[in-house]
């Protein structure tokens, strides 16, 4: 791992909160931050940057020991299967930041423990982490396969390939209706298509949806 710089802490600030950084003045809450390695873990990886205020003002850390405790604790027991996490220190306004890089994982999905003691999957949007779908969950878990996906096109493929190339996007629950199938057959079906790379997935905090390729 290329050693971080002052500058490079900088310009993430700048940069602002995203699907690959994240801000973090400090550590209260290993199911808290188990969330956000999880998510991480489940997308392309990311940073999380400890001591640094939401708005991107920087207050450091008090004890790099004690954040990394709580961290490697909710890595380790509040992910599964655990989520590895590599640290670094960067002093940044003369100030101690520390930063925790999840790599994106090659045994998704995973899970982390909630509040509520259920294990969920999460998945990073934008600047959030996100609860994922039944569908989404199915395609994290599908895709860690090596084999292929053979598509069979039936008329319920075509029918919804037909109104995708007529209209933007369309929900699961509309290609329920549209397609006429419960919703348990619909879901595959939907789960098949997006890891053929024949549509696209997309999610966002107040909706998911289907576009073409």
């Amino acid at each position: 791992m290329n050693r971080l710089r002052p500058q490079n802490i900088k310009q993430m600030i700048f940069d602002g909160e995203g699907m690959l950084v994240d801000f973090k003045k400090t550590i209260t809450s290993c199911s808290k931050i188990a969330k956000t390695l999880v998510a991480f873990a489940n997308n392309k990886g990311g940073k999380l940057l400890i001591g640094i205020a939401d708005n991107g003002s920087v207050k450091g850390v008090r004890s790099e020991d004690e954040e990394k405790y709580m961290i490697t604790k909710a890595a380790t027991y509040f992910c599964r299967p655990m989520v590895d996490v590599q640290f670094e220190e960067v002093y940044v306004e003369n100030k101690l930041v520390l930063v925790a890089d999840v790599r994106e994982s090659d045994t998704k999905p995973h899970y982390s423990l909630g509040e509520d003691n259920k294990w969920w999957v999460y998945v990073r949007v934008k600047d959030k982490s996100l609860l994922a779908s039944k569908i989404v969950v199915d395609v994290l878990k599908a895709s860690q396969g090596e084999a292929g996906v053979l598509i069979e096109y039936s008329d319920k493929e075509r029918t919804l390939l037909q109104y995708l190339d007529a209209n933007e996007r369309i929900s699961a629950r509309d290609s329920s209706k549209l397609l006429n199938l419960p919703r348990r057959r619909t879901q595959k079906l939907l789960v098949t298509l997006v890891l053929s790379g024949i549509i696209k997935l997309h999610t966002t905090e107040t909706e998911e949806y289907y576009t073409a390729s």
